[in-house]
């Protein structure tokens, strides 16, 4: 029995994704997209300042280890086969910026996050040497100057941490986003990784040229930032090294296989979601939410603050897609800080309890502007608040508006991508953590008013990374040809209120909006590492 099951399952792909909020580690067959197994390990977030955010680049490490690690011994346990693992894919949270020394392998310092908020005053005074009439930064790249983007912490950590200086002067630096740090890690580190990147996350650095696909030389000069430290980009689907972990594994089972495929989260979900067409769109609801939207071999540049980014770029001899990207900072992190920091919730699940038992926010607006606000909005002088509270207000009011929040950015960045594209959404198709709450979903139908469809396996981020690394060349164990994709089941919600009612709601959400900004006026500023 257990051999012919080993022989009917045929080539694997593994696929590691790492996130703002958890690692992963998936198991796919490569004939059925169907999962086989996963672990999932929570990484811890430090705030060590007002509006900082780090994480470890070791403790990171250390959790894609250990979730490859506990698939291997799960898919044991089913009897399956790990030597039928031909490849491994990386999908990793974007522009999140890591420094590492190459001699040593040790990181020089905590990695960046992309929600972090110390480089706002770098922002402002690299603002103040763009030309009006001539904003190459936004014409080179599709973003706009922001705290989001690596170039600037990139900047802050040369200019304020003394190993990072040291480092780079004396030539033992590295710079990645975390797919290459873990790329570097995963195929040798210091006896020979792999320093690498790929087309979708070095889009995201503010030092790519999204038209030529290469670094660009101004842009460096620009901000700063000595070429020499940055990683090669390649495409989101070729081999880029083989895994070679050190003897400290059990998972050496692995060792030889593959790393051949590298997305960005966002862009490796559009892939999971099949969204290979101009003109089809996704909306993944993470610590943000991001709707990205396939606009094929063009640059289409927005009117209505979306960002353009590169999309794939699926093979060596492949074309480039891009898309355009609604970004909104903070969606399953409100679920978090309501768990962490008021305590109201103990695990994320219970907030679709809580919100069930009111079904309304009775007349209370969230408005999670942690970081500011992103798309459309791109405005950092926002914070967070809670509106409309009366004696009548209880905890449970609080979660509804919480997961209403969501429903709102998402509408707003909707609106954006419509008006840039022309053609509105027929429907939205949806992905993510958050998908499995029933009531958010429900919502997120009522206030776009149009139905929301999601895929009954929600690791579509996870199989985007698969499919590229399967689809590989010198790998090739997983077909992208429309005819050979797997057919997908999906659940459906559809709008169940009136239009009236959700434009209302959506109006005064709008108002709310407006109350969250410039609140910071003058930024704080910004200190070196004590």
């Amino acid at each position: 029995m257990a051999a012919s099951k080993k022989a009917v399952l045929g080539p694997l792909v593994g696929a590691v994704d790492q996130g703002t909020s958890s690692t992963r580690f998936l198991v796919f067959n490569s004939k059925t997209a169907e999962l086989l197994s996963h672990h999932q390990v929570e990484i811890k977030q430090e705030f060590p300042r007002e509006g900082w955010v780090e994480q470890d680049p070791k403790e990171i490490l250390h959790s894609v280890y250990e979730c490859i690690e506990k698939t291997c011994e799960k898919l044991g346990q089913l009897n399956i086969d790990i030597s039928n693992i031909k490849a491994i894919g990386v999908s990793n949270q974007r522009e999140t910026t890591v420094v590492w020394d190459k001699l040593t392998g040790e990181p020089l310092y905590n990695a960046v996050v992309w929600l972090d908020l110390r480089t706002q005053s770098t922002v402002e005074s690299l603002s103040k040497r763009i030309p009006g009439n001539n904003n190459f930064v936004k014409s080179k790249t599709g973003l706009p100057l922001s705290t989001y983007f690596s170039a600037v912490k990139l900047r802050w950590l040369l200019d304020n941490v003394k190993k990072v200086q040291k480092a780079v002067e004396e030539k033992r630096a590295l710079f990645g986003t975390i797919d290459s740090w873990l790329i570097w890690s995963l195929t040798g580190g210091v006896n020979g990784g792999v320093h690498c990147t790929d087309v979708t996350n070095a889009s995201r650095t503010m030092l790519f040229n999204i038209h030529s696909l290469e670094w660009d030389k101004q842009l460096c000069e620009f901000f700063g930032i000595p070429m020499e430290i940055l990683p090669n980009v390649r495409s989101s689907s070729e081999i880029y090294g083989l895994m070679k972990i050190s003897h400290s594994l059990k998972a050496g089972a692995l060792e030889g296989v593959p790393i051949s495929g590298c997305l960005g989260d966002q862009s490796a979900a559009l892939v999971g979601q099949m969204c290979f067409q101009n003109g089809q769109a996704k909306n993944t609801y993470g610590t943000g939410c991001f709707l990205l939207c396939n606009t094929g071999h063009k640059c289409v540049f927005s009117d209505h603050g979306l960002l353009t980014t590169v999309a794939y770029k699926l093979g060596r001899d492949k074309p480039v897609y891009y898309a355009l990207e609604g970004s909104v900072a903070i969606a399953g992190a409100v679920i978090r800080w309501l768990r962490d920091n008021l305590g109201i919730i103990k695990t994320s699940e219970e907030i679709e309890k809580l919100a069930k038992e009111v079904g309304t926010s009775y007349g209370c607006y969230f408005v999670p502007a942690f970081s500011g606000l992103y798309a459309p909005y791109w405005e950092p002088s926002a914070r967070g608040i809670i509106c409309g509270l009366t004696q009548f207000t209880n905890k449970c009011h609080i979660a509804f508006a919480a997961l209403e929040a969501v429903c709102f950015q998402t509408r707003e960045i909707l609106d954006a991508m419509n008006r840039d594209c022309g053609i509105p959404l027929s429907h939205l198709q949806v992905d993510g953590g958050m998908t499995s709450n029933k009531i958010l979903m429900q919502l997120q139908a009522d206030i776009l008013y149009i139905p929301v469809v999601k895929p009954s396996m929600p690791e579509t981020t996870a199989l985007g990374a698969a499919m590229a690394a399967g689809a590989a060349e010198g790998v090739g164990v997983w077909s992208l040809e429309p005819e050979d994709l797997s057919a997908v089941t999906m659940e459906r919600f559809e709008p169940q209120i009136n239009a009236e009612e959700s434009e209302i709601r959506y109006s005064t959400w709008k108002k709310a909006v407006m109350k969250s900004m410039g609140w910071v006026t003058t930024q704080s500023p910004e200190s070196g590492i004590p």
